[in-house]
């Protein structure tokens, strides 16, 4: 090979490395510049995603706060029967949870779910606007639907019965409801809320709160749409035993069972029948089989007679027995029991307007004594202490018990009360307890016991946290109607671990100082039981939690020796309080070892009082700390 063609197959050395910076920078992509427009191409992807989640979180937020706001608009139509408006309502509520359901179904929302610790807010908000979607579309707009095809004045009782057919229509579109509200709510609970932003936190838990008050409601319109139709007699027939109860002489779930009755359902149509007073039931020996816990606190009496079977303040003992009673007496077996009271009756009253006495012996008999016209307004004074200060007969004073309230349930079945008002005065008597229902019908009292309805100590009607307070007659006449009474919880700092609470309960006897002459025999009794004239005796009964403690008792600041049970797995602490008039006392019982962590409430008998007057707001003693 020739030096020149080596020359030109060989380039000099020089050139060969221009060469290679050449390819190296000119030709190849350079590495630094890549990353960077590669970051700054992520930057501007994250910002306009970051941009894009924002605009979808502020749509969540505006559709769903609006939605919120039409709820009360919804409610108030509702409750003042306005169907159309209650229609364009719910399409409007619709139309909001639509929008936000599809802004948080977005698929750059739907992946921003799936990354680490921010997901799961995203995920949380996802679901409540899912939540919120699915209550209005599959729960309010089917139970709307359903409340507008009901003529609601028809549906209350008439003198032809009432057709009851629509109600067991309605039945199945509002247990759809119900559940699909049920699963919703089940979906937020399930959700762990212990890493989630403030923001969203708040949010999950106030629609927690509110879709739980939902499912309630539902759940309780729905129980009560499959029950009435057949326990109104839609089927055949059914027959109650009515215990009217006298708060004048108290009892643990109202009074005395002073008027009997059976009531009759049929169709819708509702009549009075076979009335007579508890005392006319006699004694029963042996006494009827009470279960043995219950008996020990309550002694035999609860079994031996009428006037004593709710001596209990659990409802179904007490209607069980009065059944048995009946059925030995009178060869009858009924469907199961109802217990009113005066001041219900004077709810309906409110509703029916006023009442006529009609039998023309006791008008006569009572011309000018007590009046022949009963309303919502002196329907419990009449009852319960004007009758007694007029005639010392007791079976005169009873067979006006049993007029009126037969003069009341007729004008009830009448047709002519005013459907709302007729709900809300029944609704306000269920709310204080006045109003009791007790089914033989072991599938109809398995749904009631859900519900306080049922008057039960134990069970799923009655809350982890309850606490109850109820009151016997120990004078053995009718001077509770002069006793006021106030029931307060006291929560108190834990110990050792454990929540503990005092019960408060303070009575007064307002009754008048000269209450012993001033007064009828047959109301302050007292003769041969020892207690003084014009006294009044109450065996003051207190009910803790579940498996908590009763620990001490104090009556007005000293410790004083009490009795101490179980029932139905909860502390019951007992004693008696004596009061002249004018005499007020406070007694204190201190429940210990309370495991529940719910806000505590109480239950009380209902008396003439109204129930707000009766139950203070509960108080928290501050707890001191040590340094």
């Amino acid at each position: 090979m020739t030096d020149n063609q080596q020359s030109e197959i060989i380039p000099d050395e020089p050139d060969l490395r221009r060469d290679k910076r050449k390819t190296a920078w000119g030709k190849r992509p350079r590495p630094l510049l890549t990353a960077g427009i590669c970051l700054v191409a992520i930057l501007l992807m994250a910002g306009a995603a970051a941009v894009w989640l924002a605009a979808k979180a502020s749509t969540i937020k505006t559709e769903l706060e609006a939605s919120t706001q039409l709820v009360p608009k919804l409610k108030e139509n509702v409750l003042q029967n306005r169907p159309a408006e209650a229609t364009a309502i719910v399409d409007e509520l619709r139309r909001h949870t639509a929008v936000a359901r599809d802004a948080a179904s977005d698929p750059l929302w739907s992946l921003a779910s799936a990354t680490p610790w921010l997901g799961a807010n995203f995920s949380a908000t996802a679901e409540i606007a899912r939540s919120a979607d699915d209550v209005a579309v599959l729960g309010v707009a089917p139970l709307v639907k359903v409340y507008d095809s009901l003529n609601w004045d028809k549906l209350v009782p008439g003198s032809s019965g009432t057709d009851l057919e629509p109600i067991r229509k309605a039945a199945p579109a509002m247990a759809s409801a119900a559940h699909a509200v049920r699963v919703s709510a089940e979906r937020l609970n399930g959700i762990d809320a212990s890493g989630l932003f403030p923001q969203i936190a708040g949010p999950l838990a106030q629609a927690r709160q509110q879709l739980g008050s939902v499912v309630d409601q539902l759940n309780t319109a729905s129980d009560a749409a499959g029950l009435t139709p057949a326990m109104l007699g839609s089927d055949r027939p059914r027959h109650y035993l009515l215990l009217v109860q006298n708060n004048a002489e108290a009892r643990a779930s109202g009074g005395i069972p002073g008027a009997l009755a059976v009531l009759t359902a049929d169709k819708g149509k509702i009549s009075l029948s076979s009335q007579i007073s508890g005392h006319d039931l006699g004694e029963f020996d042996p006494p009827i089989p009470v279960d043995a816990e219950q008996q020990r606190i309550y002694s035999t009496r609860l079994g031996t007679f009428m006037q004593d079977v709710n001596f209990t303040p659990d409802f179904p003992t007490a209607a069980t027995t009065a059944l048995k009673m009946w059925e030995q007496r009178k060869g009858e077996r009924l469907d199961g029991a109802i217990s009113i009271d005066p001041v219900a009756l004077g709810y309906i009253l409110d509703a029916t307007g006023p009442v006529s006495l009609q039998d023309p012996q006791l008008l006569a008999l009572t011309a000018g004594k007590l009046p022949s016209q009963l309303s919502g307004k002196n329907v419990v004074k009449t009852l319960l202490s004007d009758v007694y200060a007029q005639f010392n007969n007791p079976k005169l004073q009873d067979a006006y018990f049993a007029a009126v309230a037969k003069e009341v349930f007729g004008a009830l079945s009448s047709g002519k009360s005013d459907a709302k008002g007729l709900l809300t005065g029944i609704g306000k008597g269920v709310e204080e307890h006045r109003v009791l229902v007790w089914s033989a019908d072991t599938s109809e009292q398995s749904v009631l016991s859900k519900y306080s309805l049922s008057g039960s100590i134990s069970g799923p009607s009655v809350p982890a946290a309850q606490f109850g307070v109820y009151f016997n007659d120990g004078t053995g006449a009718k001077m509770d109607y002069y006793v006021k009474r106030t029931v307060e919880l006291i929560t108190q700092c834990p110990a050792n671990g454990y929540q503990t609470v005092k019960v408060r309960i303070t009575s007064t006897n307002t009754a008048p100082a000269d209450a012993a002459t001033s007064l009828p025999a047959y109301v302050t009794g007292g003769l041969g039981t020892g207690i003084p004239t014009g006294d009044v005796q109450s065996n003051v009964i207190a009910y803790g939690p579940a498996q908590a403690h009763v620990e001490t008792a104090t009556q007005d600041g000293k410790n004083i020796p009490f009795g101490a049970q179980h029932h139905g797995n909860r502390p019951v602490g007992s004693l008696t309080v004596r009061l002249a008039p004018g005499q007020s006392s406070t007694v204190e019982f201190i429940f210990g070892k309370i495991v529940q962590h719910n806000q505590p409430e109480v239950v009380v008998t209902p008396t003439i009082q109204s129930v707000d007057k009766v139950v203070l707001p509960t108080q928290s003693e501050s707890c001191g700390t040590t340094g």
